[in-house]
């Protein structure tokens, strides 16, 4: 399913993201290749092998040695680190007893380009021990990648720049770096409205940065938008980077545990977890801030969301000296703190019945399904597409007590739904929220839990057991088009019941039946749903 919006006036003009562009993907080893499913230790819950695992990396590092760039070198190093988010505590463990002096022990080529690799991106005592194995295997002789020596040399910064819109809803922090002849260049997306978090990371040539700067501001002027330009030092740079690299991380830390479909990569390069830790280790080139780390936690939120829904509720009353104080539109302002996400120590979630009703619809249209409570809210979007026979040709929204969530959008108030889940916003049997699909004909679906039931071993999920009535074909005019619609092709003699027809692309009025359902029939096109 695509995620285009060709009709919605509400998708034109919306501020494009400069095109990630990864400086010549690199060819990466093969146990660095995370495109297809996992099916190493940490993910499938077997005992961890670190053999097994230093087997496989010594075969990749014979890739790892044919590289040119020693910035390629370094995404490959970002890569392995960026593993241990998804291994967990005992990841520093298994490279300080297990894979650092193993590599040491083997003394070949790819051993030691692994090392090296592996050692601008880490700190503390990993980051020693990796760089004393590779001096030691320098040292007795061992022929080093052609990478190597430009890798060790000094990483100078360009000037720095943050970009910031007149809503002051989002930035862009930008920097060029150079070594040995070489620049590439790093842009950091901010969501100011999400406490500061990162919300992508852009590997740019050096030279791409221009165009990529004047299209990020020709963006902004063509949503109506002014974009400032503003130089600012080093340290300061370097402060402002890992505010937001840290408010991300915590925010990841308490939406789920990472799991490999969070380290992707694709023909654009290597995704968010990994160009962070790239990132990180570019900050390194900075001065230190003088100024200590913005404080971010659950507590400092709660207060700042406590004070906010305090301030709405005053702002209501009449003649409230509050009123119209917040600066913010209710809906953001009485947001609540989202629950925190189900571990995997907490055991399989149960299952929601849920009720999905098409507001505004006469005669009623509706689809009952048993979903995972835990199913991700970017899965269930795909689940209410399937059960009401819609194309996910426009744009959507989850509306929800703790936010809106859809495909992330800082204009639009729109945050990251991929790693939220039904259970986080509907907690409890009674809970309500709302999709909205197609910002346009604004199909609004009201979403019920009915009831919380545990697993039936035999059954699959999702599935459908009840519904009333077909799904309403897209563009034709929201509810009360769709009215119309129905009434027109019941009526052979109505003007616009060929033109209709045609539209629909039927011979005969006998196949279109708004009263068909069947509960089966949804049920085997969600078997087919690849879900998180």
């Amino acid at each position: 399913m695509g995620q285009t919006e060709p009709v919605s006036p509400v998708s034109r003009g919306r501020p494009r993201q400069p095109k990630k562009k990864s400086v010549r993907r690199p060819a990466l080893p093969e146990v660095f290749d995370l495109s297809d499913a996992c099916d190493c230790a940490a993910c499938s819950g077997e005992s961890f092998d670190v053999q097994e695992m230093i087997e496989a990396l010594i075969a990749g590092g014979a890739d790892l040695i044919k590289f040119e760039s020693p910035l390629d070198a370094e995404i490959a190093g970002a890569m392995f680190i960026s593993l241990g988010a998804i291994v967990g505590d005992g990841f520093e463990e298994v490279l300080l007893a297990g894979l650092i002096p193993e590599f040491e022990a083997r003394a070949t080529i790819e051993t030691l380009a692994l090392l090296q690799a592996i050692t601008p991106m880490v700190d503390g005592d990993v980051g020693s021990a990796a760089s004393a194995a590779a001096a030691r295997l320098v040292e007795a002789g061992i022929p080093q990648p052609g990478w190597a020596a430009e890798l060790g040399l000094p990483v100078t910064a360009g000037d720095c720049w943050r970009l910031s819109d007149s809503e002051g809803a989002g930035s862009m922090l930008v920097c060029s770096f150079h070594r040995a002849g070489r620049s590439h260049a790093i842009m950091v997306s901010v969501d100011h409205t999400d406490c500061g978090a990162a919300q992508e990371i852009l590997l740019l040539d050096a030279d791409q940065l221009p165009q990529a700067l004047e299209l990020f501001q020709a963006d902004g002027r063509d949503s109506g938008l002014e974009i400032t330009k503003e130089a600012l030092d080093a340290a300061e740079f370097r402060w402002q980077v890992e505010s937001a690299l840290d408010a991300r991380a915590v925010h990841d830390g308490e939406a789920s545990d990472l799991e490999m479909e969070d380290l992707p990569v694709d023909e654009d390069g290597p995704g968010y977890a990994v160009l962070a830790v790239l990132v990180r280790a570019r900050m390194k080139a900075l001065p230190k801030p003088s100024k200590p780390p913005a404080s971010h936690g659950p507590k400092g939120d709660r207060i700042g969301l406590d004070a906010l829904q305090l301030l709405t509720e005053l702002a209501q009353v009449a003649n409230s000296p509050f009123r119209g104080t917040t600066g913010l539109p209710p809906s953001r302002a009485a947001v609540a703190a989202l629950p925190t996400k189900r571990k995997k120590s907490d055991g399989p979630a149960p299952i929601y019945q849920v009720k999905v009703g098409l507001r505004g619809a006469k005669p009623p249209i509706w689809r009952r399904l048993e979903v995972p409570a835990d199913i991700s809210l970017a899965s269930l979007h795909s689940v209410i597409q399937v059960a009401f026979d819609w194309d996910d040709s426009h744009l959507h929204v989850f509306e929800t007590p703790y936010g809106d969530f859809g495909v992330p959008d800082r204009e639009l108030g729109h945050r990251a739904e991929a790693r939220v889940t039904l259970e986080q916003v509907a907690p409890a049997e009674k809970s309500k929220i709302r999709y909205l699909y197609d910002f346009g004909d604004n199909w609004e679906h009201e979403i019920v839990v009915e009831k919380v039931l545990d697993r039936d071993k035999a059954a699959s999920y999702p599935r459908c057991t009840g519904g009333r009535r077909a799904g309403p074909p897209e563009d034709c005019g929201g509810v009360w088009g769709y009215a119309h619609l129905v009434e027109v092709l019941s009526d052979p003699t109505h003007p616009e019941h060929a033109d209709q027809l045609e539209w629909l692309g039927l011979d005969h009025p006998a196949d279109f039946d708004p009263a068909g359902f069947n509960k089966e029939a949804v049920t085997r096109a969600l078997s087919a749903l690849p879900l998180t």
